[in-house]
C-alpha cells in the first residue's frame, strides 16, 4: 500500500485482533479470530491488525492463518523496536498478498525514563535501525511513537524525520494513555507536517484511546490535522477504557460529511453483524446505549419521541438503522404465529434452516412462546443460534430436573442422548450449576476444565432467554459453546455439552481413534 491516495481518502485501520484482545480477559481462540478477520475483510476494512507474532506461537499462527486467507485487506503484524520481534513479524505476514510490519517505540521523557532506560539519542538510533530492518523484509512498514502526546513537539519531529527517512510509509502518532485533547491533537499534525521534511511521502495515521472519552473526537480531529488513516477497534474494545470505535469513526464520516469531508471503505451494514460477533468471541456485553450498536441506539420509549417518529423517523433518528444491519421493528412475533410467518422472520434475521432444523427451532419457539410475554427478535435470533450450535452428531441434553435452596444440598437428574441412547444420572454439587455439570461429566466422562462461565439476559424482564457462554480447556485446546433458555440452568447444560462436543470433534480430528467424549 503505497503513500499515494485521494486527499479525502481515510484509511480504516481494525486493531480488534491485537489491541482489543489486550484488554483482560478478551483472549480469543484461533477460530474465533478467524471469524472476526473474516467480517472484518468482507465489510471493507483496508487494514487488519491481526496480533503480535513474537507474543505467542499461538498469536503467530493466527497472523499467519489471517494472512493466508485475506481477500482484501492488508495484515499488519505488531512488532517492538526488536530485531527478533521484526524477524517474526515478517515472517507472519509474509504469506498475505499485501503485508505490513508495525514497528513501535516510546518516546515520551518518561517512557525513556522509567520504561526504557535510554536517551534521546539512542532511541533514535533504534528508529533508524529498526525501521530499515522492517523495510528490508517487507514494502509496508508502519512506524509508531508510543506515547506520542506526551513527546516534546520538537523531539517528536526527529523522530518522525528519522522514521521516514529509514524507509517508513506510514506513522502513527498515537495517543497511547488517552491523554489529548481534540484541540491540541489536531495541531500537534498540522505542525509535524509543516515541520517534518519528506512528511509528503507518508501516511499519517491516529490510534487514540478513551481515558477521558475522548477517541472518537481526538481521531476525527487528528484526520483534520492531516492524518489520512484511523487506528481503531469493534465496539471500541481496548485496554483501560478502550480504543477509539470502529462502528462511530464510520458513520461519524458518513453522517456528517458537511463537516467531515473524507471518505471510507468500510461498508455500514456489516457493523452490527461485527459487534454482535466481536462481543460474543471476547464475552464483552455491548452496553446498551452504545452509540451506533447498542441495543438502545434506535429504540424510542418516550412518548413525545414516538409522535414524532410516527411522523417522520428523521425527527428524532440522524441515521436509519437498516443502513448499520440494525432491523427496524423488534416485537413482531408471539404464540399464535404459524411455521410460515416463523420461516419468513426467520430469512428476515439472516437464517435459512433446514426442515428438520426448521422443524425443531419452530417447536422451540412455540415453547418460548408460551412462557413468555413477549418474544423479541433478540430472543428468536439467540434460540436459532443456540440450534445451529448444538445441531448436528454428540450429546444432546434432553431433560434437567434440578433440586435447589437452603435445606440441603443441591441435586440435578439429567437426560442426555448419546448416539440415540438416552442416559440419566444425578449428582450434587456446591450450586445447581455446578451439579449439573457434574451431572454431565457422570454421563460424559472427561477432564476438561471451566475456565469461563458467564450469563446475560437476551432481552428484559423476568421472563427474558438466559444466554450462557462456557469456555473448556483440555490437552492445550480451547473451545467455547452456547446455549439459550428462559431456564438458566437448562441454558447452562446445553452451552457446556456445546463445548464438550466441540473439543470431542477435535480430539478425533487429531485422533481418529480417540473416544467421542474427551
Amino acid at each position: 500500500m503505497t503513500a499515494e491516495m485521494a486527499k479525502d481518502q481515510v484509511r480504516i485501520f481494525d486493531t480488534t485482533l491485537r489491541d482489543g484482545e489486550q484488554s483482560p480477559g478478551a483472549s480469543m481462540t484461533l477460530e474465533e479470530k478467524l471469524q472476526v478477520a473474516e467480517i472484518l475483510d468482507d465489510m471493507g476494512v483496508d487494514i487488519i491488525e491481526a496480533g503480535f507474532p513474537i507474543a505467542s506461537n499461538g498469536d503467530f499462527e493466527s497472523v499467519r492463518e489471517i494472512a493466508r486467507r485475506a481477500k482484501r485487506a492488508v495484515i499488519a503484524g505488531l512488532a517492538r523496536a526488536i530485531h527478533a520481534d521484526i524477524d517474526r513479524c515478517g515472517e507472519a505476514v509474509r504469506h498475505a498478498e499485501r503485508g505490513r510490519i508495525h514497528t513501535f517505540v516510546s518516546t515520551s521523557p518518561i517512557h525513556l525514563k522509567y520504561q526504557m532506560n535510554k536517551t534521546e539519542e539512542q532511541v533514535l538510533e533504534i528508529i533508524t535501525d529498526t525501521v530499515t530492518r522492517s523495510r528490508n523484509l517487507i514494502d509496508d512498514v508502519e512506524w509508531s511513537a508510543m506515547d506520542a502526546t506526551r513527546t516534546p513537539l520538537d523531539y517528536l519531529c526527529r523522530c518522525v524525520e528519522a522514521a521516514i527517512k529509514a524507509g517508513a510509509t506510514t506513522i502513527n502518532l498515537p495517543d497511547t494513555v488517552g491523554y489529548a485533547t481534540p484541540d491540541e491533537y489536531r495541531q500537534m499534525f498540522v505542525d509535524i507536517r509543516n515541520r517534518v521534511p519528506d512528511a509528503d511521502k507518508a501516511v499519517f495515521s491516529v490510534h487514540c484511546h478513551n481515558d477521558l472519552g475522548l477517541a472518537v473526537a481526538n481521531s476525527l480531529a487528528g484526520v483534520a490535522g492531516g492524518a489520512r488513516q484511523i487506528e481503531c477497534t469493534v465496539n471500541g474494545l481496548g485496554e483501560r477504557a478502550g480504543n477509539a470505535a470502529l462502528e462511530e469513526i464510520v458513520m461519524a464520516i458518513r453522517t456528517r460529511g458537511d463537516v467531515l469531508p473524507y471518505v471510507c471503505n468500510v461498508e455500514p451494514k456489516y457493523l452490527m453483524r461485527a459487534s454482535k460477533l466481536v462481543s460474543a468471541v471476547s464475552n464483552f456485553p455491548v452496553q446498551y446505549n452504545k452509540a451506533i450498536v447498542g441495543k438502545n441506539a434506535f429504540a424510542h420509549e418516550s412518548g413525545i419521541h414516538q409522535d414524532g417518529m410516527l411522523k417522520n423517523a428523521e425527527t428524532y433518528e440522524i441515521m436509519r438503522p437498516e443502513d448499520v444491519g440494525v432491523k427496524a421493528t423488534s416485537l413482531v412475533m408471539g404464540k399464535h404465529s404459524g411455521r410460515h410467518a416463523f420461516k419468513d422472520k426467520l430469512k428476515e434475521l439472516g437464517y435459512e434452516l433446514g426442515d428438520n432444523a426448521l422443524q425443531d427451532a419452530f417447536r422451540r419457539f412455540k415453547d418460548l412462546a408460551d412462557r413468555k410475554k413477549h418474544v423479541y427478535d433478540e430472543d428468536i435470533e439467540a434460540l436459532v443460534e443456540d440450534e445451529i450450535a448444538t445441531a448436528g452428531e454428540g450429546a444432546k441434553v434432553i431433560a434437567l430436573t434440578v433440586i435447589a435452596g437452603t435445606g440441603g444440598p443441591q441435586k440435578a437428574i439429567l437426560t442426555m442422548d448419546i448416539d440415540g441412547r438416552h442416559e440419566t444420572r444425578e449428582a450434587t454439587g456446591d450450586g445447581p450449576v455446578d451439579a449439573t455439570f457434574k451431572a454431565i461429566k457422570a454421563i460424559v466422562p472427561h477432564d476438561a476444565r471451566l475456565s469461563l462461565y458467564q450469563v446475560h439476559a437476551v432481552t428484559e424482564g423476568t421472563d427474558a432467554q438466559a444466554e450462557v457462554s462456557v469456555r473448556l480447556e483440555a490437552n492445550g485446546r480451547v473451545s467455547t459453546g452456547k446455549g439459550a433458555d428462559t431456564d438458566t440452568l437448562v441454558a447452562s447444560a446445553r452451552a457446556y455439552v456445546a463445548a464438550l462436543n466441540k473439543l470431542s470433534l477435535r480430539q478425533q480430528a487429531l485422533n481418529p481413534g480417540a473416544l467421542k467424549a474427551v
